[in-house]
């Protein structure tokens, strides 16, 4: 959530800096609401502070007499101005509330200004891209004739975009989980949690989701729940309401989790394979910084995700996102884009965003500098360290053999019980 504050003092730059996004939201509503909201405050001061003087009056007045009378009428007709104000102003922080959660993030300065994906900018690249004396195929025909990739019956139990894995590839996926969490743990500095699968909507509000993306998200409406679209919700809405001692920061989580989305808007992407799934596993970072250390912190956690992919030899590119393609509550991100042979195309297995303040003034996360000094809203930044069905993919196409086997990378074997090849 934008500053309704700084809104107020320069609409114009906001808009203007909301355009490079391509949003063409408009500042007047919200002007206008919150301007109205003052001259309530202001009115039920003065209204209020008339009710005491008279309440004084009130005491020192004969009570039989017509002055004491008069100085009652004027209570009542105060109190009844005072409740209808208030009444208006509820209605009104309402409205204003419900036209800035609709707001996004503004992009930084230091962005690419551009329209979509195809305006982002390659930062750096890692490894070469594997050649294959055969033409390599694509993942799920690599699953399915190995015979532990099943769609039919996913669609059978459950419905299209989902996936059954067995035997080795179930395996497979497990040692992924347990190798990412390994590291970010013991290497990197993270504190693993195992949030809920299912939250209540103010989590959904607190990280953007809800009202937005409503649509895009499975809900349990009898229950007032909604299962997550990412780890992001739960760890993130696990400081809501809180004030975090500031010698605490940084707060680094880990967490596993399934992750389910509707995907409403993108029927016809991807409706092959593991790619664009309503249920899929992941490996979610998520930190709490001081406001002075989100760009370090963005780099750092940028960093953690791009080990595992070193770690599994997969060459990869980390590109910055234009404006035009942030997700709603960003500020700035990075991609991480997996080479995938079979597809012959590079494929975002991470995004690692750094959300400024957004985030925490949705869900008052807030931190307190010095011991009794006066609490500051905290950054937020979460990434995926990594996506895990398609890091699976990844890892199928780019070990894949000409037999169709596929060799399992070395650092996985002992997660793998030894297992070095899946045939």
């Amino acid at each position: 959530m934008l500053d309704i504050r700084k809104i107020d003092q320069d609409p114009e730059t906001f808009q203007e800096r909301l355009a490079r996004r391509g949003s063409d939201i408009s500042f007047a509503e919200v002007v206008e609401l919150s301007k109205r909201r003052r001259e309530l405050i202001v009115r039920t001061e003065e209204l209020r502070h008339q009710k005491s003087v008279t309440e004084a009056s009130m005491k020192t007045a004969d009570k039989k007499g017509p002055e004491f009378a008069s100085f009652r009428d004027q209570m009542r007709a105060l109190s009844q101005e005072i409740k209808t104000l208030a009444q208006s102003l509820k209605e009104t922080e309402e409205l204003l509330n419900a036209e800035v959660l609709q707001i996004p993030n503004l992009p930084d300065e230091d962005l690419p200004v551009g329209c979509s994906e195809t305006d982002n900018r390659v930062l750096r690249t890692y490894g070469e891209k594997p050649s294959f004396g055969f033409t390599p195929k694509e993942h799920w025909e690599l699953g399915e004739n190995l015979g532990y990739l099943d769609f039919e019956r996913a669609v059978k139990v459950a419905h299209s975009r989902f996936s059954v894995l067995k035997g080795p590839l179930a395996r497979l996926e497990r040692a992924l989980i347990q190798f990412m969490l390994d590291v970010h743990t013991e290497e990197h500095g993270y504190t693993e949690v195992l949030p809920p699968f299912l939250v209540n909507y103010d989590s959904m509000q607190g990280t953007g989701q809800f009202p937005k993306f409503k649509d895009d998200s499975f809900i349990l409406e009898r229950d007032n729940l909604a299962l997550i679209p990412t780890a992001e919700v739960p760890v993130t809405n696990l400081h809501r309401d809180e004030i975090i001692d500031g010698s605490e920061l940084p707060v680094r989580y880990t967490a596993y989790t399934p992750c389910f989305r509707r995907e409403a808007g993108s029927y016809g992407r991807d409706t092959r394979g593991l790619i664009r799934q309503h249920q899929f596993q992941k490996v979610e970072l998520v930190q709490f910084v001081r406001p002075e250390d989100s760009d370090a912190g963005l780099e750092q956690l940028t960093g953690h995700a791009e080990t595992i992919l070193k770690r599994l030899g997969l060459h990869f590119r980390t590109m910055i996102l234009c404006t035009g393609d942030l997700g709603f509550s960003a500020a700035k991100t990075y991609d991480l884009e997996v080479w995938l042979p079979g597809q012959q195309a590079y494929r975002e297995i991470s995004s690692c965003s750094n959300f400024r303040d957004f985030q925490a003034r949705r869900a008052s996360i807030r931190y307190r500098p010095e011991p009794n000094s006066k609490p500051q809203l905290c950054h937020t930044l979460n990434g995926s360290g990594l996506a895990v069905g398609r890091t699976l993919v990844a890892i199928l196409e780019n070990y894949q053999n000409e037999d169709g086997s596929i060799t399992v990378p070395e650092v996985l074997v002992p997660y793998m019980r030894g297992l070095t090849e899946i045939k």
